[in-house]
Formats: structure tokens, C-alpha cells, sequence
């Protein structure tokens, strides 16, 4: 009987064991959830706005096709804007030689020297330098884009890319300047060689502070064996897209050089652009011929190709979150494969989660190669092999830093942190629309909004696609009744004010388009001294208003400027303008204490 009683015990103690260790795990299982909402959410943000600025892009190269129809009737002064703007730039130097033979390298150069015709020798040597932070010279920089430039006009647009059971193709995604990864890649799956083919699908630049470095060892790579590393065009590789994320900066920065942040745009009487339908001023003239230059329709397929997304939906629908391409469903990708006898599209320009995802009944692959993209710890990167007769595989990774070495919750919480930090900012810009939308729900005059209301009006006016309801608890404040206090929708956060009597509209106005001025101006400015006129100032200002319907009065500006007139000499430092716009968060020099003791 002693026994029995002793096994029961067991038997009790036992279950109970199982029953909280089963708990345990339900939590955890739960909290692992949350943990990836949260992260999922996280992404949301980071993606709605990248796609929000892609469209705010789009119509800035809308905005310089109306600035060359109508500039010159608003400032007749400065008849040379027009020549800068389509005039001729980099092309004034025809041959190699002219631009190349203008820079010597000096005897105290202790960088990578690169010998024409390049080996693999030369590739080496140029990672082992990059590894170690080192700055090509940039007489060895324009030597290699001359010469790929004159292998890829070789080229034709498509390429032909053969496998076999011994030689398999490795495809590789964005990479957007993210130089650890490229060497991770190479690390995991060997150099570029006959045997070891690439391709890599566009977006090597912007948003990364090493696309020059990246640029150069494809670009090497490609030259040393061409027929076995290939390369194409994403929606990155284009200048305007440069100006905006990061590129156009970097190379001013590491090679010290100042230009029109506009480069030579061709056009030809009645002809179309990409910039639209103008007509070359009087006395300008074009470098390229009409040959080289794209119609309407083929700058159109050109947006599609390098703009466009896959989509659950059937059909073929715009792409209303870029602003450019379309989005295509799965009875269009079957179309097109089945037209073309293609059996899978791989293609990238989207930031996956796992680095990649497969969708459309498995015939389309997006295959993205940045690691860490929005926030370190906020994706990983990957690339795909491809072989004969065999299904693509993946390769997952992730370049480690310190916070990807900490736990998931600590990199959800710096990552969440960015986001919102991001997503304020963005409602800080619209706070008088907002107000105004917030003020119409409000019916009893309270300040106070149901969760519903409050979440469409941030909906309508801020037009990202975003779980504002889960977003609520991260950006406002409830009573009680788990009704919003709509003006806590913009605590802990303010735009700079540069003149105390400037109206809120004009503040956040400024502050909404600081990137697009930012590029308008430094196009304008003639004589890259940082200085604009107030005749500029106003002339452009005006152009921007009408394009981007801009309900402020002219007066108001112009009192704005010449308050930012601090010496009154009828000029004004519009990077010093810009700053005096800035957003300040409350919490940042707590912040910066937090990170540190992190």
C-alpha cells in the first residue's frame, strides 16, 4: 500500500510538471507571436513610407518637365538654367582620354593600382582594399567606367545564360550599397569566375554608404569575365533616384566633387521623355542622337519593367503605393510565362522579411540580397542558386552586428523604436490636416475620438496602408473609455520653427518637401557656392507652389526668406534654410543615453 501511495505522488508530481512546463511553452509560443507582430508591424511602416517617398520621386520628375516649360517665363534673368538643366554635363568630354588624362595619381597613393586589361588579380586586390576602408583613386574609378560602358554598348539587352549539371547560375537581389553583404555572399559562395556565374538584379546603389564600392567590384568582376557575371538594371539606377537616397552624396563625399545635380536630359523638338513633352529652348543643343533617345511608349515600359510588384489580385492594376509600374497578378504572370515558354520570373525590388518569398503558385520568386535594409536586425538577405534540372535553392543570411547578437525582443524594440520614430515624423508634417480631419469627427467638440475614427482620418490624410488600430497604443494617448485624445497624436515631437510668427502650414509645407527642394535648389544653384538669390528663391518657389498646389500665399514666403536673410545681402544658405526645419523629438538625448548603456 506504501507503494501505490508513493506512485501516485509520482504520477501527481509528474503531471504537474507537464502541465507548466505545457504553459511555459504556450507562453512562450504567445510571446514569440506578439514578438513578430510587432516586427511585422514594424516592416509595414518602414515599407509604406519607403513606397510613399518612391511616389513623392516620381512627381519630382514630373515637377522638372514643368520647371523647363515654365521657368523661363517666371525669370527671364537666368536663361542659363535651361542650358544646365538639358544642356550638355559629363558628355562635354567625348573621349576617354579628355576626362581621364585630367586627373594624375600621386606618388603618395598607397591604394590599389589597377592594371587595363583587368585580371582576377586585380579583383582580389580591390576587395582586400575595400575590406580595409581604403578609397579608390578616382583616376582608377572613371578608367572602369569608361571601359564597362564601352562592353555593356556591346551588349544587347537581354542575355542568353546557359546552365549544365556542373555549373550552376547564383542570382543575387538588392543590395543598395551594403557592402558586408556583397563580401558575405562571395565569403559563403565564391568569387565570380567561369565556373561560378552571377547575376546580380539591379539596386547596387543609394540608401547604403558603400554603393561606390559595390559599383566597382561588379564593374571589375563584369570586365574580367563578362560572359559570366551579369548585370541588371533596377529602379536605383537612375540619377533622379540618386539625387534623393543617398549615391548623388556619396560620391560628392569620398571624391570630393561638385556638379549640376542635373544631369544632361535629352530633348528633341515634339519629342517625349522621361521627363515629359518639351521642347528644346532656343540655342540649346543635345549630345545624343534621336536613335538614342526613348519615346513615350518606351519609357512607359521602362517604368513597368523596373517599378512594377506581384500581387494575389488578378489583372494588372496600378501600382497606387510607388507611384510607378503596376502590380500584376498570378493570371498575368502565367500569361507572360506561358507567351515566352518561361518557366519561373526571379526577380527583387522588395525587401522580404526572410530575405526572399515565393508567390503565384511558385512561378515568382522576389530575391532580396540586403540584409538588415530598415533597421539592423530588420530582415535578412539571400541569394538563389539555380542548376540544370534542378529546383532554385535558397541561401539565407544576416551580416551580424551587435544588436543582431541580442535577443529577438531587444532587436523587435530597436526596430519598432526606428519606426515609430519615422512614422511621427511623418504625421508632425501633416499635423494641420490631421487637426482639421480630427476636428470634423469631433462633433462634440471633446478632443476626443473613437479608435475607429481617429484610425480613418490618419488613413485619409496620411494615405499609407498601416494598421493604425494595433499602431494606436505606440502614438496616442486613451482615457478611461478607451477613447483617443487626438491631440496626443503629436506629442514628444515638433518641426524646428526658424521664425516664431511663421504660420504652421507654411512650417510643415517646408518640412514635407525639404528633399525635393533640397534637390531643386542645389540644381539651381549655378556657382555650387550654397547660396541662393531671393529672386531664385522666389522664382522657384512659385513654380513648386503652382506644380504641387500649394495653397500659401506669396507673402508669406517671402517674409520667411528674408528673415532667413540673416547678413541681408539678398542671398540666402538653403542648407542652413532646410535645417532650421528640422524635426525635434523630445526624448532623443534620452534616447541617446538608452543606446548607450544598451
Amino acid at each position: 500500500m506504501g507503494c501505490s501511495a508513493s506512485s501516485s505522488l509520482k504520477d501527481q508530481k509528474s503531471e504537474t510538471v507537464m502541465q507548466a512546463a505545457l504553459k511555459i511553452q504556450n507562453w512562450y509560443r504567445g510571446y514569440r507571436v506578439r514578438l513578430k507582430a510587432r516586427q511585422c508591424h514594424a516592416l509595414s511602416i518602414f515599407q509604406s513610407i519607403e513606397y510613399a517617398d518612391e511616389q513623392g520621386q516620381l512627381q519630382l520628375s514630373n515637377f522638372f518637365s514643368f520647371m523647363l516649360e515654365n521657368y523661363t517665363q517666371v525669370c527671364d534673368k537666368d536663361s542659363g538654367l535651361v542650358t544646365r538643366l538639358v544642356g550638355s554635363t559629363i558628355q562635354d568630354y567625348k573621349n576617354r582620354q579628355d576626362c581621364v588624362g585630367l586627373i594624375e595619381v600621386p606618388d603618395s597613393y598607397n591604394g590599389t593600382r589597377l592594371h587595363f586589361p583587368l585580371t582576377c588579380t586585380d579583383l582580389y586586390l580591390l576587395i582586400e582594399a575595400f575590406k580595409q576602408q581604403q578609397i579608390l583613386h578616382a583616376y582608377y574609378v572613371l578608367e572602369v567606367l569608361f571601359e564597362t560602358k564601352k562592353v555593356l554598348k556591346r551588349m544587347p539587352n537581354f542575355n542568353h545564360i546557359k546552365t549544365s549539371p556542373s555549373k550552376e547560375i547564383t542570382i543575387c537581389g538588392d543590395l543598395h550599397g551594403k557592402l558586408d553583404d556583397l563580401f558575405l555572399i562571395f565569403y559563403k559562395n565564391g568569387l565570380p569566375s567561369e565556373n561560378n556565374p552571377y547575376v546580380f538584379n539591379g539596386d547596387f546603389v543609394d540608401r547604403g554608404k558603400n554603393s561606390i564600392e559595390i559599383l566597382m567590384i561588379l564593374f571589375v568582376s563584369f570586365l574580367v569575365y563578362p560572359n559570366n557575371l551579369h548585370l541588371n538594371r533596377g529602379n536605383h539606377e537612375d540619377f533622379m533616384m540618386n539625387f534623393r537616397y543617398g549615391f548623388t552624396n556619396e560620391v560628392l563625399h569620398k571624391y570630393k566633387m561638385k556638379s549640376v545635380l542635373m544631369p544632361p536630359v535629352p530633348l528633341g523638338e515634339d519629342h517625349n521623355t522621361a521627363l515629359g513633352k518639351n521642347k528644346v529652348p532656343q540655342g540649346v543643343k543635345t549630345n545624343e542622337s534621336p536613335s538614342e533617345q526613348l519615346t513615350k511608349h518606351e519609357w512607359e515600359q521602362v517604368i513597368d519593367i523596373l517599378w512594377s510588384d506581384p500581387r494575389g489580385r488578378k489583372g494588372c492594376y496600378p501600382n497606387i503605393s510607388r507611384g510607378g509600374g503596376c502590380y500584376f497578378g498570378p493570371d498575368i504572370t502565367s500569361q507572360i510565362l506561358n507567351k515566352y515558354q518561361l518557366k519561373m520570373l526571379i526577380r527583387s525590388h522588395e525587401c522580404k522579411p526572410e530575405g526572399y518569398e515565393i508567390c503565384h503558385d511558385g512561378k515568382v520568386v522576389t530575391i532580396f540580397s540586403a540584409s538588415n535594409y530598415y533597421e539592423e536586425g530588420s530582415n535578412r538577405g539571400a541569394y538563389i542558386r539555380v542548376g540544370y534540372g534542378t529546383a532554385p535553392r535558397f541561401y539565407q543570411y544576416q551580416v551580424t552586428r551587435a544588436t543582431c547578437s541580442r535577443p529577438l525582443y531587444h532587436r523587435v524594440n530597436i526596430m519598432e523604436s526606428s519606426a515609430i520614430r519615422m512614422l511621427k515624423e511623418r504625421i508632425i508634417s501633416r499635423k494641420t490636416d490631421l487637426i482639421n480631419a480630427f476636428q470634423l469627427q469631433d462633433c462634440n467638440k471633446s478632443g476626443k475620438l473613437s479608435v475607429g475614427q481617429w484610425a480613418s482620418s490618419m488613413e485619409v490624410v496620411l494615405d499609407l496602408n498601416l494598421p493604425w488600430r494595433s499602431l494606436s497604443f505606440h502614438l496616442v494617448t486613451r482615457d478611461k473609455d478607451g477613447n483617443i485624445d487626438y491631440m496626443s497624436s503629436f506629442q514628444d515631437i515638433r518641426i524646428k520653427n526658424p521664425v516664431k510668427e511663421a504660420l504652421s502650414t507654411l512650417i510643415e509645407t517646408v518640412y514635407r518637401y525639404r528633399s525635393d527642394l533640397q534637390i531643386i535648389f542645389n540644381v539651381i544653384d549655378s556657382d555650387h557656392s550654397g547660396l541662393i538669390s531671393m529672386e531664385e528663391f522666389r522664382s522657384m518657389w512659385k513654380l513648386f507652389k503652382s506644380h504641387y498646389s500649394i495653397h500659401i500665399d506669396d507673402s508669406q514666403i517671402d517674409e520667411l526668406a528674408n528673415r532667413m536673410d540673416l547678413n541681408k545681402d539678398g542671398s540666402i544658405d538653403f542648407n542652413e534654410f532646410l535645417k532650421a526645419f528640422n524635426v525635434v523629438h523630445k526624448f532623443d538625448k534620452l534616447n541617446k543615453s538608452d543606446t548607450k548603456l544598451t
